[in-house]
């Protein structure tokens, strides 16, 4: 069985820790999902989340049970309008997909013990990848000149980290050692 791997911003974190506080008990279809993310979860810094990571407000594409592909965007609760926009990660699929990197599977089990494999395909728009693009132009604009010493071309900016797919998502690496 391979590990499972799960990305999240502080916030999101805590998010999810208050949630699954919040459960009603065992009977709560979240309960098993919050438990799994909070096990497998790698908290990182809004800063340091790898580009492809779906975090709360990120725009993915992703497909259920290998059918056509859906956009959504990642939202915290029900959003009513426009319909079909949100997933909120107060729904299974929705924290299924928080925290997966691109290429990554999440299965869920319904009451009845059938499985939905969820297959986050990519992260169109992460808003912490989105500040940061935001900060660099900023301290681009801030050069003596008053103008870029660069011409940035649109998506320029995004040779940020970005995890490998599937079973290269996690940290195997144990780091620098002593020796």
């Amino acid at each position: 069985m391979t590990r499972e791997t799960c990305f999240l911003t502080t916030k999101d974190f805590t998010i999810v820790e208050v949630m699954r506080d919040r459960c009603l008990g065992q009977d709560d279809p979240l309960a098993p999902i919050l438990k799994r993310k909070i096990e497998a979860a790698t908290v990182m810094f809004r800063e340091d989340i790898p580009v492809n990571v779906a975090t709360l407000s990120s725009r993915v594409t992703f497909s259920v049970n290998g059918r056509d592909p859906d956009t959504r965007v990642i939202s915290y609760d029900k959003v009513t309008t426009p319909i079909g926009m949100f997933l909120p990660i107060t729904r299974p699929r929705g924290l299924a997909l928080l925290g997966l990197c691109e290429g990554s599977e999440f299965v869920l089990a319904d009451v009845d013990g059938a499985e939905e494999r969820i297959v986050l395909h990519e992260v169109l728009y992460q808003p912490e990848a989105a500040r940061r693009d935001k900060e660099a132009m900023e301290r681009m604009s801030a050069l003596p000149s008053g103008k870029p010493s660069l011409r940035v071309i649109r998506g320029a900016l995004h040779d940020q980290p970005r995890l490998a797919p599937v079973g290269a998502c996690g940290f195997d690496d144990p780091g620098p050692s002593a020796a």
